[in-house]
């Protein structure tokens, strides 16, 4: 009786182990696939970020970061490690495709991910904090930020179990590695040429996630991917420090040219559009201010277009500030509503349709100056309204005549009498006949 009791005790508890052994294993068949292929600004973050949001609603089992990057600024970075770090689905970042490479802030973020692959033909590493003029040049700065990012990057790399010395060495020394001898050195886990072999890379390999060592069971993928949208693009790009600046020169060059010539106002409001993208792009103005800033500045241009002949320069300035504000409103971190793109799209398309229409009748009635005059009466009934004189021998008579709520002279051969109508046949400037 006690042998059974023994068996039976051993039995629940070895049933208990793999039951708790199976549950923290990850099975991964989901996979949301984002790409990352410019430098790392905070327009990255917020793809990044709405990437894992996405990939919670939909329940997607990992993500899958394709990485081609030369790098970009160490506080979005930062951010962007958190973001890694937080998660409860695991992190796959692949440097590819062949000739990509994940360098300064780009290798700084892999050493974060939870498994990391490179292509044949890539590379990773030269992370060593520059400016944007060159290298940090006071030695006490430039230690002290090495140092930070270099404890940074070994702590990460020790704890997903990689070569935590030789990631020190990028951004100590700015080293750098191709595929073939980061795998054999245990900088990367694998290396990764087809999408298609991932689940054989995945399969039954153990990671380091929050703080836990788990198994990942993995035997087919499905790979959804999930794009930057065109606001994020824009943002993308504007955000770069490089196109920041460049905005920022040329928006105050226009504002000085609006100054020395004053009175077209063209020059300035071109101008004011340029600042405010360089103020976005500088973190200097916050997103959703400067958006707004841009939607105003766009119904001022439209306004302004009305009193300035500018051919339509003023016009599709405000048009392009307007689309570009709206597709930069409402993206902060902790923003829960977002404008639709296809409301954004027919707000500008009805505006663009009532730009062009009445541009076409300008034009048009442009075209007709000189061919047709304004005010004709020639044709019209006037009512006799008073007699101003008469020839001596009553063959020309001067009258007072209303018409269209209007007085004119008129004269006429015809003797008429107080209200009597008489049709106007020929019109000068100042008088009719009649």
């Amino acid at each position: 009786m006690k042998t059974y009791q023994i068996l039976l005790i051993l039995t629940i508890s070895l049933l208990t182990f793999f039951k708790d052994a199976k549950a923290s294993d990850i099975h991964i068949e989901e996979v949301l696939e984002l790409n990352i292929n410019s430098p790392i600004t905070p327009a990255t973050f917020n793809y990044i970020e709405q990437g894992f949001n996405r990939a919670t609603k939909q329940k997607s089992d990992a993500i899958l970061i394709k990485m081609n990057t030369p790098g970009g600024l160490v506080s979005t970075t930062k951010e962007i490690l958190t973001l890694i770090g937080n998660s409860d689905k695991p992190v796959i970042i692949w440097v590819s495709p062949e000739g990509a490479s994940a360098t300064s802030a780009g290798a700084i973020i892999s050493s974060a991910a939870h498994v990391l692959l490179m292509s044949d033909g890539t590379n990773i590493g030269a992370a060593t904090p520059i400016q944007m003029s060159g290298n940090i040049e006071q030695s006490d700065l430039r230690s002290k930020s090495v140092n930070d990012l270099k404890a940074l990057v070994q702590s990460l790399a020790q704890t997903r179990g990689r070569n935590a010395a030789l990631f020190g060495d990028m951004i100590e020394k700015a080293s750098s590695f191709e595929a073939n001898v980061a795998k054999e050195k245990k900088l990367i886990d694998e290396i990764l040429n087809k999408k298609s072999q991932l689940s054989k890379v995945l399969d039954q390999r153990v990671i380091h996630i929050l703080g836990e060592d788990r198994k990942i069971v993995s035997k087919n993928i499905n790979f959804t991917s999930y794009e930057m949208d065109l606001g994020q693009k824009l943002l993308n790009i504007f955000a770069n420090p490089n196109t920041a600046y460049i905005l920022f020169l040329i928006g105050a060059a226009l504002i000085y040219l609006e100054f020395q010539a004053p009175g077209g106002f063209i020059a300035g409001s071109l101008g004011a559009f340029a600042l405010l993208l360089a103020a976005i792009g500088f973190q200097v103005l916050p997103l959703n201010f400067g958006a707004m800033g841009l939607i105003i500045l766009a119904f001022v241009l439209f306004i302004i277009e009305i009193y300035i002949t500018s051919y339509g320069i003023l016009s599709l300035a405000g048009l392009g500030s307007f689309i570009t504000g709206s597709l930069f409103l409402l993206r902060t971190d902790d923003s829960y509503i977002v404008v639709s793109q296809t409301l954004i799209y027919s707000a500008a398309g009805a505006i663009s349709f009532f730009l062009l229409l009445v541009g076409y009748y300008l034009v048009k009635d442009h075209k007709n100056i000189g061919q047709t005059k304004f005010n004709n009466q020639v044709g019209e009934e006037a009512t006799i309204l008073a007699i101003l004189s008469e020839s001596e021998d009553g063959s020309n008579f001067k009258y007072q005549v209303k018409i269209h709520g209007e007085v004119w002279n008129l004269e006429s051969s015809k003797k008429y009498d107080i209200g009597e109508s008489v049709e106007v046949l020929e019109q000068t400037e100042l008088s009719l006949k009649g």
